[in-house]
């Protein structure tokens, strides 16, 4: 009996010695995420793969980094109308808009989500996609590291450089070359919110062919944006120098 309660707290302490050294690299990486562009993120490498193993061989990645300052701020204040109206003042989390949502999702077929920006940086970088515990459980760990060690402006930078816009089409400039032949600098209002419409579901909603729910969530979003005050609504992030 002695020698196997002397196991189980061994193997215990050998639980907790290999979580806290997973923590430690989580926030290392988070660190140093805050000074160097990803190259890549999770969702790409899971994309590629998948396509691989489904035999996919015509698939391909689009992707190119660019800072900010070469961001359309349109573009900036179109993800943030669309996907995340609070970003400038919650910690990570949106909780009314959670307890919303949950309400909503109680008495509707159509699941409505409430992932903010921050949340949406920390799965689309490091995470995978899926719905389980375990999955929401680490999601919520390294939007606290990111909310803790970026500032806004980070965090809205590296989400609209990885945010998936189309099958094998990442980030703003990569998006803004494919479908309007132009920079992300020179995205205008109406072409920011044709993008973010289809931010919910790149895979299905389509930037070229946009149908008519893309089209009225365009307009939806173009009004939001308006309604926030334009991009003068951006001197919110900018405002947070962490």
């Amino acid at each position: 009996m002695a020698k196997r309660a002397g196991l189980l707290r061994r193997s215990a302490r050998g639980l907790l010695t290999a979580l806290a050294g997973a923590a430690v690299l989580a926030l290392l990486l988070v660190l140093l995420l805050r000074w160097i562009n990803p190259f890549t993120s999770a969702f790409m490498m899971g994309s590629r793969l998948g396509a691989l193993f489904a035999g996919d061989h015509h698939y391909q990645t689009h992707y190119q980094w660019v800072d900010l300052e070469q961001i359309s701020p349109q573009a900036a204040l179109a993800v943030i109308a669309s996907e995340d109206q609070q970003f400038p003042f919650h910690a990570g989390f949106d909780f009314k808009s959670i307890r919303e949502a949950v309400r909503h999702n109680a008495h509707s077929r159509h699941a409505r989500g409430a992932s903010t920006i921050s949340q949406q940086v920390a799965k689309n970088l490091f995470l995978w996609s899926g719905h389980s515990y375990v999955r929401k459980g680490l999601e919520a760990g390294f939007t606290l590291l990111i909310e803790w060690c970026w500032p806004k402006e980070r965090i809205l930078e590296v989400y609209l450089n990885i945010a998936e816009f189309g099958p094998g089409v990442y980030g703003v400039q990569a998006a803004a070359q494919r479908y309007f032949h132009k920079d992300a600098r020179r995205l205008n209002r109406s072409d920011s919110a044709l993008l973010a419409a289809v931010l919910p579901n790149p895979r299905r909603l389509r930037v070229e062919a946009p149908s008519g729910y893309v089209l009225s969530r365009r307009e939806w979003i173009a009004a939001q944006m308006a309604e926030l005050g334009g991009t003068s609504y951006l001197d919110l992030v900018e405002a947070d120098t962490r």
